[in-house]
C-alpha cells in the first residue's frame, strides 16, 4: 500500500492558486462539454491522443488555439527524437499561441537538454513520458515549469502512487518550483489519493472525469427527491 504524504500549507502559501484541472484529450468536442459543467485550466494533448482524433495535427492545435481561453493553458508535445528538430518544434509550437503555451518534452537524454535549452530561451516546458521520481527530479533542475509523472504506467513498475508522493517532497525539500501535473491514470481512486495528497495538477481524459463526477448514488437520491414532490404536490418544480 503506497504510504500518504500530505505536503502542508505554510501561511505563506494561502491566496496560492488552487489545483489545476486539466483535460487530457484532442477531442474539441469533449472539451467544450466539459467546459460547460467545471473550471477546466487547459488541456494535454500528446502524440498518440492526436492520431486517434482522426484529424490532422494542424487542425487538431488549431482547434484548441481558437477555442481556449487565453487563461487556460495548452501543452503540445514534440514529436521528433532528435535534439535540433525537437527545439524547432517547440518553437513552432508556441509561435502558434505564445501566452500560456507549453512544450512537452519527453525526459531522453535528447529531451533533457532540450528542456535546458527552451528553458533558456523562456519558453514554458513540461517535461513528461515521466516513470520515476528521479527523472522528473532531474527535469526539475534544469527547470521545466510542469513535470508529468505517468502515475498508472508507473504503477506497472511498482509504486506509482508513492513515487510521485516522493516527487512531492523531492521538490519541497530542495526548493524546487516545478508543478507535478499527474497524468496516465487509470482510475479516481489514483486521483483522489493525489488530489488528498495536495497535488499541483491532474489531466484527466473525459471519461474518468465524468466518474468522478456520476456517483450511483446521487441519481438514486435525486430520483427520491423528485418522486416525493411530485407525489406530494403533483408538479415536478418548486414554482407552481
Amino acid at each position: 500500500m503506497a504510504k500518504i504524504v500530505v505536503v502542508h500549507r505554510c501561511p505563506s502559501d494561502e491566496g496560492k492558486p488552487s489545483m489545476e484541472f486539466i483535460l487530457d484529450t484532442a477531442d474539441l468536442e469533449a472539451v467544450k462539454q466539459l467546459d460547460e459543467l467545471l473550471t477546466i485550466d487547459g488541456v494535454t494533448t500528446n502524440p498518440a491522443i492526436i492520431t486517434r482524433s482522426g484529424k490532422q495535427p494542424e487542425q487538431v492545435i488549431k482547434e484548441f488555439v481558437e477555442y481556449l481561453l487565453p487563461e487556460q493553458k495548452f501543452f503540445v508535445q514534440v514529436v521528433s527524437t532528435d535534439y535540433q528538430k525537437m527545439l524547432e518544434e517547440a518553437r513552432y509550437i508556441c509561435s502558434l499561441r505564445p501566452e500560456n503555451t507549453y512544450v512537452k518534452i519527453p525526459v531522453t537524454r535528447n529531451g533533457y537538454k532540450a528542456i535546458k535549452q527552451l528553458k533558456s530561451e523562456g519558453f514554458g516546458v513540461l517535461a513528461t513520458a515521466i516513470y520515476s521520481a528521479d527523472e522528473a527530479f532531474l527535469a526539475a533542475m534544469n527547470g521545466a515549469d510542469y513535470l508529468a509523472p505517468y502515475v498508472n504506467r508507473m504503477c506497472n513498475y511498482g509504486d506509482g502512487i508513492g513515487q510521485v508522493f516522493d516527487l512531492m517532497q523531492m521538490l519541497e525539500t530542495h526548493g524546487l518550483n516545478s508543478k507535478i501535473l499527474a497524468a496516465s491514470f487509470k482510475n479516481t481512486e489514483q486521483v483522489h489519493a493525489l488530489i488528498a495528497a495536495g497535488i499541483d495538477a491532474v489531466t484527466l481524459p473525459p471519461d474518468i472525469v465524468y466518474t468522478m463526477m456520476d456517483h450511483p448514488g446521487t441519481k438514486i437520491a435525486v430520483e427520491e427527491f423528485s418522486a416525493a414532490w411530485r407525489e406530494a404536490y403533483g408538479r415536478d418544480t418548486l414554482l407552481g
